[in-house]
């Protein structure tokens, strides 16, 4: 049986070329031993973290997702770090059509009653938890990234713990 909540979360979800690249560049790192560094399928880009969500409202929140104008975006990786808590990233600059993009799906879900991260958007992919002391590469990454869209993410537990793409808005990158 279903649960009546999902766990959601938009992102940039990366296309299967570009997901290489990130991958590369997750293995490009030194990790200390402990390390968690993500799974390929599961490297994206968040724009906001919904939370737990009425399967019952999911309808309509895909239907205002849905209207949001979109505009392609060239973000580029800015570099690799290690953030407070151990969380190691690959930021990407905050190009203003995915600033705006970020604003648009934070007012949408304002209107469905989600509490917003009140910290400021700082793109970036995370490449691995438990990263304390890991070593970035010493080669800068020229990586850029054609985000046309953005995606409805379900992170599932249990079993079949990972996450699954609810739906896709804009093009696939």
């Amino acid at each position: 049986m279903q649960e009546a909540r999902a766990r959601l979360f938009t992102a940039v979800w990366p296309g299967q070329r570009l997901r290489e690249r990130l991958s590369g560049a997750r293995d490009a790192w030194r990790w200390p031993s402990g390390a968690k560094p993500v799974d390929d399928a599961k490297m994206h880009l968040t724009l906001h973290f919904i939370g737990a969500f009425a399967r019952d409202r999911m309808a309509a929140l895909e239907s205002t997702l849905a209207s949001l104008p979109i505009e392609p975006a060239t973000l580029h990786a800015l570099g690799p770090e290690v953030w407070r808590g151990g969380i190691a990233v690959l930021r990407f600059s905050a190009e203003p059509a995915l600033a705006a993009l970020h604003a648009a799906i934070g007012a949408a879900l304002h209107d469905f009653g989600v509490a917003l991260d009140p910290r400021p958007f700082a793109p970036h992919v995370t490449l691995a938890r438990r990263a304390r002391g890991a070593a970035p590469p010493r080669t800068p990454l020229d990586l850029q990234w054609q985000a046309s869209g953005f995606a409805l993410v379900e992170s599932v537990r249990g079993a079949d713990a990972g996450y699954r793409l609810v739906r896709n808005f804009g093009g696939a990158d």
